[in-house]
């Protein structure tokens, strides 16, 4: 038999990149940012962090526990540009220096980015302080989630939740159905609405109820990759998923 050797060449690849820790039980999350990146010149990772059910502050804080030993394992011993938390009340239940300490640990240099954050500089770019806010979470994160947009300095005029304690039931809401109720939430004196956690197929109907409200639609997915896409200088006017990332 013969054989050859033949020198590998490699590609010159200058596409940026993102790091996404999705939690496991999330059925939204990648799907959306591969909906919204698809013709940008950026390329996805994932890994997923476990996540421990029922939704709960302590269980919030619990899976922070393997975040940099998962955050590590995306594209090991390789940079990344930004690196993605998918988990809102995640965040804001841990804390966020946390959260930028244990994925920076594993990714040195990298751009941490959180749905929490991120939805606090998009409400400060489109310059709106007047708020309605929807989850599906149960009480005891909502009083999380209200503090902190409180202590932000945003007027959070209606407040509306499924009051779910399973992530899974979460990604198994019927997007219609969340339209429906969104579409006939108490906004009224509301500049612009905020629909919280990644696990909800929101991005999907932001356009939709944006032009049915009359009102800036935000939601966590959406300002997560909008984040994420600023944060890396890439400024492309997106269609289909809301004035944020139109206009960006």
């Amino acid at each position: 038999m013969k054989s050859t050797i033949i020198k590998a060449k490699f590609r010159d690849n200058t596409n940026s990149k993102i790091g996404l820790i999705a939690l496991s039980t999330d059925f939204s999350i990648e799907k959306d940012f591969n909906s919204v990146l698809l013709n940008l010149p950026i390329d996805l990772f994932v890994n997923r962090l476990p996540f421990f059910n029922p939704l709960t502050n302590e269980n919030l804080i619990k899976m922070t526990e393997k975040l940099t030993e998962v955050t590590k394992n995306i594209l090991p011993d390789q940079t990344l540009d930004v690196v993605a938390y998918g988990c809102t009340s995640g965040t804001i239940v841990a804390g966020i220096d946390k959260i930028i300490n244990k994925i920076q640990s594993a990714k040195q240099n990298c751009k941490v980015i959180t749905p929490i954050t991120s939805a606090v500089k998009a409400l400060k770019h489109l310059n709106l302080k007047k708020i309605s806010v929807f989850t599906p979470y149960s009480q005891a994160i909502n009083e999380k989630v209200i503090s902190y947009f409180e202590n932000e300095k945003f007027d959070i005029k209606s407040f509306t939740s499924f009051n779910l304690e399973s992530d899974l039931d979460i990604g198994k809401i019927d997007p219609n159905y969340l339209y429906e109720v969104l579409a006939k939430m108490d906004t009224g004196d509301s500049e612009a609405l905020f629909i919280s956690c990644t696990a909800l197929p929101a991005l999907e109907i932001i356009e939709e109820l944006e032009n049915k409200i009359n009102k800036t639609v935000l939601s966590s997915n959406q300002t997560l990759i909008w984040d994420s896409i600023r944060s890396i200088k890439c400024n492309s006017s997106i269609e289909g998923y809301g004035k944020l990332l139109r206009d960006n």
